[in-house]
């Protein structure tokens, strides 16, 4: 696929999966802006990228990030699934009005697409079967999958009202380098931290829930060829495809690694959906996607920078 080089803003460029999508775009030769509340936890900032730090909601600050931008690149949130019901209505004004903020300001500067990173594990609920396609009914059991939705509709308004071109990515469990183990977010750079300190990995419920793990290099690809293929369908499934639960997660995690750590079962969680892996044809059939690294790669990839960064 040829693509003419484009300026990418993007929004929360400076965490876990930014810094990768960073990598891609930069990978290509695109000039890349990004704006985030602070720099990088885990490396220095790069010469090549335009950081610009501050808050989403400083609608001056935005609309000057946003001055011959080409494509928007959407990650950020305020809230995760654990923390999104205790403040409904911050979960609200943060991301969601924010967001439609930001859309209104993306118009007025001429930006010509927005790749929105949705969530494929907290809007679809408790699925009636898996995996889990685009189609299936949306019934989420916390605010943030509500708020991921609302989002999607706004930008599919956005679409028909203003002719603004954007397509959401319903992501499941991404992980890999750079991921914040003491985040509310990512079981995999949990469990890597805490084998690593030698201390024992909490599982919230009997580990039998599952879901769809796979490495954060393949979103960045991803999500570089949203930004560029003008796919028929708005909402897209990324992830696996496979569903593990978290038993076997921990299995995977001995067998690949040759690790022994221990495990400490705790009280399951309401806002924890039983059973989801998404079913990611489509991403092949109308963007030519599909993860290229397995579970094991990923682990050992992760596992060695755990292992190069932990201050322990």
């Amino acid at each position: 696929m040829m693509v003419m080089k484009n300026r990418i803003l993007v929004l929360g460029g400076c965490g876990f999966i930014g810094s990768h999508v960073v990598d891609r775009f930069l990978s290509e030769g695109h000039s890349v802006r990004v704006l985030s509340r602070g720099p990088e936890i885990f490396r220095a900032p790069l010469q090549s990228v335009d950081y610009r730090f501050g808050e989403l909601g400083n609608q001056t600050f935005l609309e000057e990030s946003l001055q011959g931008v080409d494509i928007v690149i959407h990650l950020v949130s305020t809230t995760t699934p654990k923390d999104s019901n205790e403040d409904m209505a911050f979960d609200i004004e943060s991301n969601l009005i924010q967001t439609v903020r930001a859309l209104r300001s993306c118009v007025k500067a001429g930006v010509s697409k927005m790749v929105y990173i949705s969530s494929g594990g907290a809007i679809y609920g408790n699925p009636e079967k898996s995996p889990v396609s685009e189609n299936a009914p949306t019934a989420p059991l916390c605010s943030y999958g509500v708020v991921k939705l609302a989002v999607e509709k706004y930008l599919e308004l956005f679409r028909n009202l203003e002719g603004f071109d954007s397509v959401s990515l319903r992501v499941s469990n991404p992980f890999g380098p750079r991921q914040n183990a003491l985040g509310h977010q990512g079981v995999v750079a949990a469990i890597l931290d805490r084998i690593h300190r030698r201390q024992p990995i909490s599982v919230w419920g009997d580990g039998s829930v599952v879901r769809d793990f796979f490495y954060v290099g393949d979103l960045a690809e991803a999500i570089f060829q949203a930004a560029f293929h003008d796919t028929p369908s708005r909402v897209i499934n990324i992830g696996s495809g496979v569903g593990l639960s978290l038993r076997d997660l921990l299995l995977v995690v001995r067998k690949e690694l040759g690790l022994d750590f221990e495990v400490n079962y705790e009280p399951g969680r309401a806002f924890d959906v039983r059973e989801i892996y998404l079913d990611i044809s489509r991403a092949e059939a109308e963007m030519g996607w599909k993860p290229k690294t397995d579970l094991g790669g990923g682990l050992r990839t992760t596992w060695d920078f755990v292992q190069r960064n932990s201050k322990v």
